[in-house]
């Protein structure tokens, strides 16, 4: 059981300390992607802590679920974790809560892909409204699409053939290369599979509100993201290109005036605008590699707390 408790604090500790560390460190402007996986590990270790947590305090409290985890385990095993013969007066309470925590976790995960498709079927309804199939005509299939509209705009069209849509006016404003900053930037997101991530995040956030961790977590996914695409689109046409073309493309939406307050994805344009044409130092190859591999080493922290006692018993 004491197992279990640790595991509790370990997660705890993360969910508290995590955002602060990560939301005051300035590097994740520069390294996007790094900042983005370090995110996901520190959130995947969140959730293991409470999973095992929930399974070992299970174990302590019913008979059968301790026989599940350690029928197959060595002898010797079991005795490693102290599990008391009757059961600890706390264990079901707390495996109850953790249980019940988990399934609100896949239940706001499927209302979210479920809020997401009914989001797309719905564009894609209002797509075939503003651009209607003429008699006879079939859909090509082609991920670029154009639509009719004097606002000029572009955006990704999530699913399986991921459509970029591009306004007329966009076409008309944007030109050449700047055209081509905003496709790759778009495809970026696609690439990435940035939609997934979003609902994930989202999914945590809107279920477990008071979690510092899934809070902070929405927050920096929807800028990293955006980051993250910017980079994509200006390795490929440069980054006078790509801030040029985000000021053509949102120019017109208030983003670089006093109405960006009231939408956040505007108030992150002089910022993503800035990045680009002043770019901060970027890590050296050798040293985003040690990054990338200790934060895969988070997750790896509960995994040794829960299986530590069962490894040293069978020295």
């Amino acid at each position: 059981m004491l197992v279990a408790l640790i595991l509790l604090a370990l997660g705890g500790l993360t969910a508290l300390t995590a955002p602060r560390v990560m939301t005051r460190a300035s590097w994740p402007d520069r390294e996007p992607v790094l900042a983005l996986w370090l995110w996901q590990c520190v959130v995947v270790a969140v959730l293991l802590c409470c999973g095992l947590a929930m399974a070992v305090s299970g174990a302590a409290a019913w008979q059968v679920v301790r026989e599940g985890l350690f029928a197959p385990a060595p002898a010797g095993v079991l005795d490693a974790y102290a599990l008391p013969p009757e059961g600890a007066w706390i264990a079901a309470p707390l495996a109850l809560a953790l249980a019940a925590g988990g399934l609100w976790t896949a239940v706001m995960l499927v209302r979210e892909v479920r809020l997401a498709r009914a989001v797309r079927r719905r564009r894609r309804a209002e797509l075939l409204t503003r651009r209607p199939l003429l008699p006879g005509e079939e859909e090509d299939g082609g991920r670029l699409v154009i639509v009719e509209d004097p606002r000029p705009d572009a955006w990704l069209l999530p699913g399986s053939d991921g459509r970029l849509m591009i306004t007329t006016a966009a076409l008309a404003r944007l030109g050449g290369r700047r055209l081509d900053a905003v496709i790759a930037h778009e495809e970026g997101h696609a690439r990435a599979r940035h939609d997934w991530l979003l609902h994930c995040a989202g999914a945590l956030a809107r279920g477990f509100p008071g979690v510092p961790v899934f809070a902070a977590f929405r927050a920096q996914v929807h800028r990293l993201v955006e980051l993250a695409a910017d980079d994509a689109a200006s390795r490929r046409f440069g980054r006078l290109t790509t801030a040029l073309a985000l000021v053509d493309l949102n120019g017109d939406r208030g983003g670089f005036g006093p109405r960006a307050g009231a939408d956040p994805g505007l108030r992150q344009l002089p910022q993503r605008v800035d990045r680009l044409l002043a770019p901060g130092r970027r890590f050296t190859a050798s040293r985003r590699v040690r990054l990338t591999a200790a934060a895969a080493l988070v997750p790896l922290v509960p995994l040794l707390v829960a299986f530590g006692p069962g490894l040293s018993s069978l020295r």
